[in-house]
């Protein structure tokens, strides 16, 4: 295997153990300021079409992922969403969980297994396995967080036309200079989270 690329020798070894599906599963968007939390499941199973320099979204360029999210929705995938005032409420970790459950909602999860990026304490009713930074390691969860990845781009990028002053297009709701002080000439619009503390420091003017 080279260095920084995913293979897909976990899901082959767990689809001959007897699993039907492994379903790879990557959210994005947690340490943004605005906008929802966006998960992606993909569904790795025998008739997967494997493509390669699939990796961990990061990894990759924007064009680079843009194109390998093209060709690996062409098998089955699903996406599941918390927004940001579900973040407020829930905090954004169980907001993601909710995203999580969201995505797999209409999967078949019987007789597969769920292979989630990081770390969760509370268990799903599905049957999972944690693997930390197995968006580097693992095809599955690496395609799911591309998918994840350019769906939630471009969706903070239509959010950019109607408030174009923060930047979303490029920054995707994260903190950038360039969002920073478009917060404090402009203030927040209504796709902020109110609860992560830099939003909060503009609301109270701190």
């Amino acid at each position: 295997m080279r260095k920084n690329q995913t293979n897909d020798e976990l899901e082959r070894v767990l689809l001959t153990s007897g699993y039907k599906s492994v379903i790879g599963v990557d959210e994005v968007g947690r340490g943004s300021w605005a906008g929802p939390v966006v998960v992606a499941a993909f569904i790795y199973s025998v008739n997967s079409q494997i493509i390669s320099q699939v990796n961990d979204s990061k990894a990759l360029t924007k064009k680079r992922r843009e194109s390998l999210s093209a060709q690996l929705k062409r098998n089955s995938y699903s996406i599941g969403m918390a927004e940001k005032d579900e973040i407020d409420e829930l905090n954004v970790l169980e907001a993601t969980r909710l995203a999580i459950v969201r995505a797999l909602k209409d999967i078949d999860t019987e007789e597969s297994i769920v292979l989630l990026d990081g770390y969760f304490r509370d268990p799903f009713e599905f049957e999972y396995k944690c693997i930390q930074h197995g968006d580097a390691k693992h095809y599955s969860i690496a395609a799911a967080s591309v998918i994840a990845k350019v769906y939630r781009d471009n969706l903070l990028a239509e959010y950019g036309k109607t408030y174009p002053v923060y930047g979303f297009e490029s920054n995707a709701g994260y903190g950038t200079k360039k969002h920073m002080e478009a917060l404090k000439i402009y203030g927040i619009c209504d796709i902020h989270r109110l609860s992560y503390k830099p939003i909060k420091k503009i609301l109270h003017g701190r």
